[in-house]
């Protein structure tokens, strides 16, 4: 896949329109998106609203759709594409009929935030810092949509909740956007963090919204050192993962960055460094697919400092 295939489909969705909660159910929705987007139990009362990748666009309908279920109410981390709204409320209905009181977005993409108007404006909304900035920027967010937006924020940690209904949100550095999340759900020891690990394949990192692939391995580094008792991950687009498995996307990121600079170092063009770096046989299961992607981004970088 191309770069400009993958970027001109994640910043494509990042500027879709938030769907109001009068619209239609299944309005524009294919059958195998509908068809891949059930809830799973992950842990007691934690579950997902799977999402899609974005190699198929027939079948996306965004990332992976966390909910939690607490005393209070129902707490979902990401609402996917503008118009999932009331699938993720319909996949929630089945295994509660406690009210969503809480959203938290991993970050500003729009397959991440698209349906938050959905729910209304009496449902807090929780981001990083600059990913409140970031998402002021959308189209999504403008006009009479602004209400939409986020009304409570932090900076490098917050926590919400107590005993086993408490989250913990960390920010850790720039990655595949400037305020990536990752949220912790401490008493079962499970993580959400969205597209820091969206798959196993080269990570897609957002320039325009302060992403950095220079800085991912550290931003990653740092959240394996400074969270405690998880073993469970769930990621942006990717069946649920266990702790070993981030650990591994962290060494895969750092070889990326070694690579590419070496390659960068060598006088190389892009296409060149592409032809030249496969991890795939020290990374078992990777993909490659979005690989020149990646190089591009990081050569893009480099070139400005």
């Amino acid at each position: 896949m191309t770069r400009g295939i993958v970027l001109g489909l994640l910043i494509a969705v990042g500027a879709l329109s938030m769907a109001g909660a009068a619209q239609a159910p299944s309005a524009g929705l294919s059958a195998a998106a509908l068809a891949a987007t059930k809830i799973e139990k992950v842990k007691d009362n934690l579950f997902i609203v799977t999402g899609s990748g974005v190699a198929n666009r027939d079948a996306f309908s965004g990332g992976n759709t966390a909910v939690f279920v607490t005393d209070a109410g129902v707490v979902i981390v990401d609402t996917k594409l503008a118009g999932w709204g009331q699938v993720i409320l319909d996949r929630v209905r089945s295994v509660t009929d406690k009210p969503i009181t809480t959203i938290i977005n991993t970050h500003t993409h729009g397959d991440h935030t698209g349906s938050n108007a959905f729910f209304g404006t009496s449902v807090e909304t929780i981001v990083q810092e600059n990913t409140k900035t970031n998402m002021g920027r959308m189209d999504a967010f403008k006009g009479d949509n602004a209400k939409f937006l986020p009304k409570r924020t932090y900076k490098d940690k917050m926590s919400i909740g107590a005993g086993k209904d408490q989250i913990d949100l960390y920010y850790f550095g720039r990655g595949h956007t400037n305020g990536d999340t990752f949220v912790v759900f401490p008493a079962l020891r499970t993580m959400h963090m969205g597209d820091l690990f969206p798959w196993k394949d080269a990570p897609f990192l957002d320039l325009t919204n302060g992403g950095s692939g220079v800085e991912m391995p550290k931003t990653l580094d740092n959240a394996l050192k400074g969270i405690k008792n998880v073993n469970t991950v769930i990621g942006g687009h990717q069946p649920v993962q266990q702790w070993k498995d981030l650990q591994e996307y962290q060494r895969f990121n750092t070889d990326l960055l070694a690579a590419v600079q070496a390659a960068m170092k060598a006088g190389k063009s892009v296409d060149e460094a592409a032809a030249s770096i496969n991890l795939t046989a020290k990374y078992a299961g990777y993909e490659s697919t979005r690989t020149k992607a990646a190089i591009q981004a990081i050569y893009d970088e480099l070139s400005k400092k």
